[in-house]
């Protein structure tokens, strides 16, 4: 089988920092920090959201999937992407925001191919 065709798993990880908060923001993180405590995240399509209890950082974990020489790059992209998109919506500012992808695939066959976060 073609690697190049075949699909693959991608678990995209973006990091980042809270930034100028509102009020109302605050309120609503405090209240349901602990739906997004770590012990609770998972990798998934539409991603999961944690961050620690004193506001300062947060993660979220995406399972994108795609197939293809530039697959881990694109997977980068929409990750970044969605949890741009993510965080906008809420309401909750945010700098420094980086990525991490690991292509499980490679894992199953046994190779570890990461791109870490810088």
């Amino acid at each position: 089988m073609n690697d190049a065709l075949s699909t693959r798993v991608f678990r995209v990880t973006v990091r980042g920092r809270f930034a100028d908060l509102t009020d109302s923001a605050r309120t609503y993180l405090t209240a349901a920090q602990a739906d997004h405590d770590i012990f609770r995240s998972a990798y998934t399509p539409e991603g999961t959201f944690t961050y620690d209890a004193g506001l300062g950082f947060f993660n979220l974990r995406y399972e994108l999937r795609g197939s293809g020489a530039d697959a881990a790059d694109l997977a980068e992209l929409e990750g970044l992407d969605e949890a741009e998109r993510f965080l906008t919506t809420m309401g909750f500012g945010y700098i420094a925001l980086r990525v991490g992808v690991v292509d499980m695939s490679a894992l199953v066959d046994g190779a570890r191919t990461s791109r870490p976060a810088p």
